[in-house]
């Protein structure tokens, strides 16, 4: 399937717009849930961090260490493709299972129209171009979230917490966070058409093929988080 989608597309403008089209269904339309999970996201991890703080040995600013360092290296890019998984994963296997079941699919490819080039190519690129974006927009905002939830319950001062946050930073976290969140932009749009295009059946068999790609997808994001944090940081 793969080698057939990575196939040169035989028209580059209206590959563009597909593209560009893709980018604000899968990027932008989930700017504001990514916002909202990652504010709270954040608030949550500043509080438990300083609520357990019970050592007289640990300096105050290891609350915002731990923010920064739980936010870059797992929070934000794992939960936050997780939770896309199920908005974006859902969309895509219920879009190309319906093109498939209402035979749209079979009119592009009598035209001799390369489908799965057509159809999916443009979903990769969207995704891979714009979820690294959505991933430092979510640090960010995690991080405002972790420093309002201090300053409203009088457990931190800013400058400790901003202390904190600049304590041993390493731009390979970085780094890291994007190459996951780039594998698992892959994960979720191929896996989840993948389960679309070879949908069978009718309008009840779209929804079946919709609940296997959010599953396979967020087990599949599970995996290759397991094993990228085994190559990039051990």
């Amino acid at each position: 399937m793969l080698w057939i989608v990575f196939s040169k597309p035989e028209k580059a403008r209206i590959f563009r717009i597909r593209m560009f089209d893709e980018i604000q269904n899968i990027g932008i339309n989930s700017i504001p849930i990514v916002g909202l999970l990652s504010m709270f996201m954040g608030g949550v991890i500043a509080l438990q961090t300083a609520s357990n703080m019970d050592s007289p040995f640990l300096p105050e600013y290891t609350i915002g260490f731990i923010t920064r360092s739980s936010t870059i290296l797992e929070f934000s890019p794992t939960i936050i493709s997780l939770i896309l998984a199920g908005k974006i994963g859902s969309n895509i296997a219920s879009e190309i299972g319906t093109m498939r079941v209402t035979e749209q699919i079979d009119a592009l490819e009598i035209m001799g129209v390369n489908s799965l080039s057509f159809l999916v190519l443009p979903k990769i690129m969207g995704a891979v171009v714009f979820f690294p974006v959505l991933i430092i927009f979510s640090i960010g905002l995690s991080l405002i979230g972790g420093w309002l939830s201090l300053i409203m319950s009088g457990l931190a001062s800013t400058e400790t917490y901003v202390l904190g946050i600049r304590s041993f930073f390493e731009i390979g976290n970085i780094v890291y966070a994007l190459v996951k969140c780039v594998v698992f932009a892959f994960a979720i749009v191929s896996v989840s058409s993948f389960y679309g295009y070879y949908t069978k059946g009718g309008a009840l068999d779209v929804g079946k093929s919709s609940t296997q790609a959010i599953v396979t997808s967020s087990i599949v994001i599970l995996i290759c988080n397991f094993f990228l944090t085994q190559m990039l940081l051990l």
